[in-house]
């Protein structure tokens, strides 16, 4: 599941694309500036970035300028009442990906969403298939020749998670970061516990395992 970040300091507008992008299958986070957003970047994995210009502290200008100036690629769509040339060509020129002048229409949000990660290669889809199992987030199944089983959600989460990338190691704090919440009362120890219980479902699936990468996390290995 792809993670985003709003950056939108009204509250209002802000609660609007995380309900359409929710209903998407997209995960979120909300920031008020471009301070806030560096400081959720700085913590956590971010596919895309959807900001507004004209806000406090840092603009959406200034934080285009220092993600780019400091290499990250991460895609960036710009939505604002700025409606001049002048304006969009300011965006583009600091490396932003996208421009919609509000107001919008979220469907349309969407459907650039899912171009602008398709263009960074980063996959985002209702259903993921490996091997012959396929995974769905609308449901929360997993189908195989040999178990359809519907899972808990962080039990899914995490397994899509994983097999979204496969070879990647993930700590247990990434994790729990991403499909837990930074907020979560939850402890690491909550990632080991859902892995086993992913073990013990899967353990005849020949077309993935995960291993357990010592002093680090955790990894899906897909069989060829």
């Amino acid at each position: 599941m792809n993670r985003l970040l709003i950056v939108e300091d009204d509250e209002n507008l802000a609660l609007l694309y995380q309900s359409a992008l929710k209903r998407a299958y997209f995960s979120t986070e909300i920031a008020r500036n471009g301070l806030e957003a560096l400081d959720i970047l700085d913590k956590q994995h971010i596919d895309l970035i959807i900001s507004d210009i004209m806000m406090p502290d840092m603009d959406g200008y200034e934080l285009a300028d220092s993600l780019r100036s400091a290499g990250f690629d991460l895609p960036i769509l710009f939505i604002t009442a700025k409606d001049r040339f002048e304006d969009k060509k300011r965006g583009f020129d600091l490396g932003v990906d996208d421009y919609m002048v509000k107001p919008i229409d979220v469907k349309e949000m969407i459907l650039r969403v899912e171009a602008l990660l398709r263009r960074a290669q980063i996959v985002h889809e209702q259903e993921l298939t490996v091997g012959q199992t396929t995974l769905s987030q609308a449901t929360y199944q997993v189908e195989s020749p040999t178990l359809t089983e519907n899972l808990p959600q962080k039990e899914f989460l995490l397994l899509y998670k994983l097999l979204s990338y496969p070879n990647k190691i993930f700590t247990r704090q990434q994790l729990m970061d991403e499909i837990w919440g930074m907020d979560s009362d939850s402890d690491e120890r909550t990632i080991d516990v859902h892995i086993k219980r992913l073990r013990n479902r899967f353990a005849n699936n020949s077309d993935f395992s995960i291993e357990t990468i010592r002093g680090l996390g955790y990894k899906a290995v897909v069989q060829a």
